[in-house]
């Protein structure tokens, strides 16, 4: 029961929408009604505030760095493995894609799926941010960034923890982050894919 509780709050507070609640306050367009229509970070920089994307990004990664947190902090006392841990890191994940709060149409999990990292292992999530910022610099693209962290992200993780379960859950999320960006995928191998600065899918 205790497990189940866990991870009905780690659900919940990963299907807190940030980017929606960043434009209510800003006084912004929905992000789910222009650009790529995807509520993220990167979807709100194209409002042209960067305050707000930044705030986006801080609050969806801050959650999945919460969630963790958190189960770090109260799975023992609560007489819990360490496996409840990761089963917590991959529900808030889970949350910000398929949130409650939104009809489950969520985000993409490149933001959350930062905060985990950072929460599993810091060494794995600063080292996926830094993949994330030269590919970003290199190319302009935000959503090659974010399959090139994804894809490396396994390797840091294996890297710091090894083959346990913290690895899996981050195997895992890469997996879905690839899933989430198929139209971006297409759009790369085709050319199209929109730069920083530029409309389009990001």
């Amino acid at each position: 029961m205790t497990m189940m509780v866990f991870i009905l709050l780690a659900y919940l507070l990963g299907s807190i929408p940030f980017a929606v609640v960043t434009s209510w306050i800003f006084g912004l367009p929905d992000p789910r009604t222009f650009g790529s229509k995807n509520p993220g970070a990167t979807n709100i920089l194209r409002s042209g505030n960067k305050v707000a994307a930044i705030l986006t990004f801080l609050g969806d990664a801050g959650k999945g760095w919460i969630a963790v947190a958190l189960a770090q902090h109260f799975a023992p006392i609560w007489g819990l493995d360490s496996d409840a841990v990761t089963v917590v890191a991959l529900a808030v994940f889970l949350g910000h894609l398929w949130p409650v709060f939104l009809h489950f149409k969520g985000g993409r999990g490149v933001s959350t799926a930062v905060g985990v990292m950072i929460g599993l292992n810091p060494w794995t999530g600063l080292l996926a941010v830094v993949t994330w910022i030269v590919v970003a610099a290199i190319w302009r693209i935000s959503s090659l960034s974010a399959l090139a962290a994804a894809l490396i992200a396994p390797v840091y993780a294996w890297m710091f923890l090894g083959f346990e379960a913290s690895t899996l859950v981050i195997f895992i999320m890469s997996v879905l982050i690839f899933w989430r960006h198929k139209s971006n995928i297409t759009n790369l191998i085709s050319g199209k894919e929109a730069r920083f600065g530029k409309s389009g899918t990001p």
